[in-house]
């Protein structure tokens, strides 16, 4: 299944690449949390893109 539509392009980012990610535990958060839903860390990150190097 490929996504040509840029409208649909966005909708599939906001639910895979928008997120935030725990320093402390690792979970996976949505974008706008301000504290880890496992551990309540508020030390978040937000998620690595496939173009950035390490």
């Amino acid at each position: 299944m490929s996504l040509r539509d840029p409208v649909k392009i966005e909708i599939a980012r906001g639910h895979r690449i928008k997120k935030t990610v725990c320093r402390s535990c690792g979970a996976t958060n949505p974008f706008k949390a301000t504290k880890c839903r496992k551990c309540r860390s508020k030390n978040l990150r937000p998620k690595r893109t496939k173009g950035k190097a390490r």
